[in-house]
């Protein structure tokens, strides 16, 4: 029997979603080759798991993963929310360098182009990918507001941004989530963004609680063990010394997951969904996957409770951790905290 997963609101003014949702970007995107008949049949599976939150971005494959997402999009459209963003611009004739545009006329021409290529007439939460601290927040907001207004989107959201710039944001149109990364390895937006969003009664949707897949012991060197274009070799954490030293972090979240009978990607999707309680907000992670059988697994972490002395035992794996996030950590909110 298929044991469909509980149900939050993205925030105070958003839509009633599956506690977890789904990150699409590897299923086209970053990650290596993948198999696109998989993929599809994940997104199913998900559906059939009550995951009902799917999230994608322009930037991921240049338009690539929206494309693709769109033919499950039109045949679930009333069933399911998608969330897509705006702001990370690649230029195709190098594509490993980006840049951040928040100007009106990139927003505006982003949406319409988005539009087209899910193919729907309206998009559920369209994000600010990332901001451009040259741009007012206000200013971005605004034309993002008008987008609502127009018909074109019906909720609004943040990624990376700080506290201030949340409480900022909320004064001209409200915010019904903010996505940045969160997990056992990354805890720096409980310092701002997370009380921010539990006085505004704005949701967290944490991008990478699985630390992308190292949470999950899959691999320890990504330079040595990953295809060569994926992502994640470019990535401090997941190379050289950094990454010897943070697979031994690994050991606590071993010792929980033998105790509950879990796997160590389970533990680890537990915690992030625990933090809901723990900082009274609506918390609803986004593991990306493309396996069927990954995304069984992931769902089955939200009914796993940790004790206290479990959540103890793994607070100070993030203090631990060696390395950035991104080789460009200009890109994160991380330099505006």
């Amino acid at each position: 029997m298929t044991q469909n997963i509980a149900t939050a609101r993205l925030g105070d003014h958003g839509p009633e979603v599956g506690v977890q949702g789904l990150g699409c970007m590897g299923m086209s995107f970053a990650y290596g080759p993948t198999d696109a008949d998989e993929a599809r049949a994940t997104l199913d599976r998900a559906l059939e798991l009550g995951v009902t939150f799917y999230d994608t971005a322009d930037v991921y494959g240049m338009g690539e993963n929206e494309k693709f997402l769109a033919p499950f999009l039109k045949a679930h459209r009333d069933e399911i929310v998608l969330a897509t963003k705006f702001a990370l611009a690649i230029d195709p004739a190098e594509p490993t360098k980006r840049h951040i545009d928040n100007s009106p006329a990139y927003i505006r021409a982003s949406v319409d182009a988005s539009l087209r290529r899910l193919d729907t007439d309206v998009i559920d939460l369209y994000y600010m990918h990332r901001r451009d601290p040259r741009v007012p927040i206000e200013e971005t907001v605004g034309t993002m507001a008008e987008l609502v207004t127009a018909g074109k989107v019906k909720h609004l959201g943040l990624s990376e941004v700080t506290g201030p710039e949340l409480r900022a944001a909320h004064t001209v149109h409200p915010i019904a989530a903010v996505q940045s990364e969160w997990s056992l390895f990354s805890r720096d937006i409980e310092k701002g963004v997370v009380p921010a969003a539990a006085d505004l009664g704005v949701a967290l949707v944490p991008y990478s609680p699985l630390g992308r897949g190292f949470l999950t012991g899959a691999f320890v060197h990504a330079d040595k063990e990953l295809d060569k274009d994926d992502f994640r070799r470019q990535q401090p954490r997941f190379t050289g010394d950094n990454a010897t030293a943070n697979a031994a972090l690994l050991d606590p979240v071993r010792t929980v997951a033998d105790a509950h009978g879990a796997s160590l990607g389970q533990i680890a999707l537990a915690w992030v969904q625990q933090q809901s309680e723990l900082h009274g907000l609506p918390v609803i992670p986004i593991p990306g996957t493309r396996k069927r059988t990954r995304v069984e697994e992931n769902t089955a972490a939200t009914r796993i409770t940790l004790t206290e002395d479990e959540l103890a035992l793994l607070a100070p794996i993030a203090a631990a951790v060696a390395g950035n996030r991104y080789a460009d950590m200009t890109f994160t909110s991380a330099g505006r905290e």
